[in-house]
């Protein structure tokens, strides 16, 4: 993400965003630019929304893409997660003329090594004050990794981590089994990971 040295107002974030085709985020006067992501990100991104839609169309509940912008009341006014799904009705709150999904149930992000410690900490703390927001996964593209936090109960999240091809995450907000080969389908390991494992992430 590329950050603007010039310090926006939000009324002048929001009139760049109509403005351009290009998505940006905003936070306390700073503005970024969501465009640049690598060719695996972009795979992996492609892959889980092929997988969950396909999954998902058939049940009464709906995926959306990376420019769905979604209403973080802790991180106003909005932000782009790579993916977001919820199942029954989706609602949406106007601002400035920007439609906001209020209400998802799943966030994805894929990680990027600038954005991991981000999108673990801080930002996760910021999507909890979602009030319907109960499944976050986490994917990693240099390594078939995907981390899986579900919440139980008022306020407790249960960790589950998935390191290998063969594996499957069932998500809990809606009803979708990922295998970590479709996840990673096309997409490049680096050298020092096995060759089997590279090829499998291939199939």
């Amino acid at each position: 993400m590329k950050a603007f040295k010039q310090i926006y107002s939000l009324e002048e974030y929001i009139e760049l965003e109509k403005s351009s085709e290009e998505k940006f985020e905003f936070w306390d006067g700073n503005v970024w630019s969501m465009a640049g992501a690598s060719p695996s990100h972009n795979r992996i991104v492609r892959n889980l929304l092929t997988e969950i839609d396909a999954q998902l169309r058939i049940k009464g509940c709906e995926s959306f893409p990376s420019d769905m912008r979604i209403k973080v009341p802790a991180y106003p006014p909005y932000r782009y997660p790579d993916l977001t799904a919820l199942c029954g009705e989706a609602e949406f709150e106007n601002l400035s003329g920007q439609d906001l999904l209020v209400n998802p149930q799943l966030i994805v992000e894929v990680l990027s090594e600038s954005t991991e410690a981000f999108d673990r900490g801080d930002k996760f703390s910021y999507y909890k004050s979602i009030k319907s927001f109960t499944e976050y996964l986490l994917v990693a593209q240099h390594r078939p990794h995907v981390s899986q936090f579900i919440k139980h109960g008022d306020g407790f999240w249960i960790n589950l981590e998935f390191n290998d091809l063969t594996e499957i995450v069932e998500l809990k907000s809606v009803p979708c089994k990922l295998s970590l080969s479709d996840i990673y389908r096309n997409v490049s390991f680096p050298a020092n990971l096995s060759e089997s494992e590279t090829e499998k992430s291939k199939e």
